[in-house]
């Protein structure tokens, strides 16, 4: 089964998905921008849910790259899927650290049997990361292999960020 790949311009609080995936910081502990509307809307609890991640390190839940679940509380999502993207700083490492931000959210949800993912622009918002480029490297991430899913839709907020990854997607 090969998952249908969709871009839609919207807000990732409100997709009716099995799972929304959380542009983190390693903290998991809130921050700004998708970060930040994820807690607002899921409520206190999702605090409370992340807080319970064991620290692998000190201060660092989830390491860049990486990615954890929590239950979703009052989103419609039933979890939401927290994940590191790099802070772009145009290092070649930056591609392969976004890459397997994506790839390990594709393949906690698989893990989970989860269904329906949706993401945001990782990594593109205060981490600086251009749009262009993240949208090829999630696009190359999505078409590597058929990921047991049945839908892998991105949510963008911005036009910008909408049409850059639309352009790759298609």
């Amino acid at each position: 089964m090969s998952a249908s790949i969709s871009v839609v311009r919207g807000d990732l609080t409100q997709q009716d998905v099995d799972a929304v995936v959380n542009a983190a910081n390693e903290r998991m502990l809130g921050g700004g921008g998708v970060d930040g509307a994820i807690h607002r809307a899921a409520g206190p609890e999702l605090l409370e849910a992340c807080r319970a991640v064991p620290e692998v390190s000190p201060g660092v839940r989830c390491p860049t790259g990486e990615a954890r679940i929590t239950p979703g509380f009052r989103l419609k999502a039933r979890y939401v899927i927290h994940t590191v993207g790099p802070v772009y700083a145009g290092r070649s490492s930056d591609a392969e650290r976004l890459a397997s931000a994506f790839r390990s959210s594709l393949q906690l949800a698989v893990e989970n049997s989860l269904q329906t993912l949706a993401f945001p622009a990782i990594s593109c918002g205060v981490y600086g990361y251009p749009a262009d480029e993240a949208a090829v490297v999630a696009a190359s991430v999505v078409s590597e292999q058929d990921w047991d899913l049945v839908e892998i839709r991105f949510v963008l907020f911005s036009d910008s960020v909408y049409d850059a990854f639309d352009s790759a997607m298609h």
